[in-house]
């Protein structure tokens, strides 16, 4: 069990940030996993677990904060739900190396979202027939790699709700933790069925997440939003080059 402690301040620190920028915290746990040595869909399904434990703190918390949209949110999440099926299926077929190349790009598409997410701007509610339709694809997609690489679907809902539905950024990383909440569990579910993660480890996570979770939406209205994304984005960013270098250096 003590081989398992450091796994507590891991899922603390992702809890904290992640909660607060609305990504969940699997950008920052999965690459340390995989640095260590954990094969793809262990990194993953570990992750899941600790993406659901720090969305049911920071959804609490939100909560009591009246930050989240119910009706929006519930929606996504249903939606979502068929592609944390098939993401967890996938990932039993990905080889390391291109895990590590998909899952730098995705880090890279996450420091866009951060860099951007001041910019955002809402528009106008709008949940028209055309909206809805990439609201569908966009929200499967979102499903895929929360479940695939075991990180919160908020870097596609995030802006989704901004840009396109016309939701403030004040309510969209609080409604994206919601949803996260009915991802990641179906997430977890399926890769347990699947016999992919090690309860121990899942468990240390989690609690350092749940944590890390309720600090983090706490903390979320206080702290200088700009330091945080700087540093965020240039960990990130160090983060994705490491893993692509890694990946492209061995064959796929």
């Amino acid at each position: 069990m003590f081989e398992y402690l450091w796994l507590l301040p891991l899922g603390f620190v992702a809890g904290i940030v992640g909660s607060m920028i609305g990504l969940g915290g699997g950008f920052i746990v999965v690459p340390v996993l995989t640095f260590f040595g954990f094969s793809p869909t262990l990194a993953a399904s570990d992750s899941l677990f600790a993406a659901f434990a720090n969305s049911i703190a920071s959804t609490a918390s939100y909560s009591r904060q009246k930050r989240i949209v119910y009706s929006l949110g519930i929606k996504l999440a249903l939606i979502s739900i068929p592609g944390t099926i098939l993401g967890a299926y996938i990932s039993d077929q990905v080889s390391p190396p291109l895990f590590k190349l998909l899952f730098g790009l995705v880090l890279v598409a996450s420091c866009v979202y951060i860099y951007m997410r001041r910019k955002m701007e809402s528009r106008e509610y709008n949940l028209s027939k055309q909206i809805m339709l990439l609201v569908v694809g966009a929200s499967f997609f979102a499903g895929v790699i929360s479940s695939l690489f075991g990180i919160g679907g908020g870097v596609v809902f995030v802006p989704l709700m901004v840009i396109a539905i016309g939701l403030s950024m004040k309510l969209a990383a609080p409604t994206s933790q919601f949803i996260l909440m009915f991802a990641s569990a179906s997430g977890m579910i399926m890769h347990s069925i699947l016999g992919h993660p090690n309860y121990y480890e899942a468990g240390m996570l989690s609690i350092g997440s749940f944590i890390g979770g309720m600090i983090g939406s706490k903390l979320s209205t206080r702290i200088n939003e700009m330091k945080l994304r700087i540093f965020v984005t240039i960990v990130i960013a160090a983060t994705a080059v490491k893993l692509i270098i890694d990946a492209l250096g061995r064959p796929f």
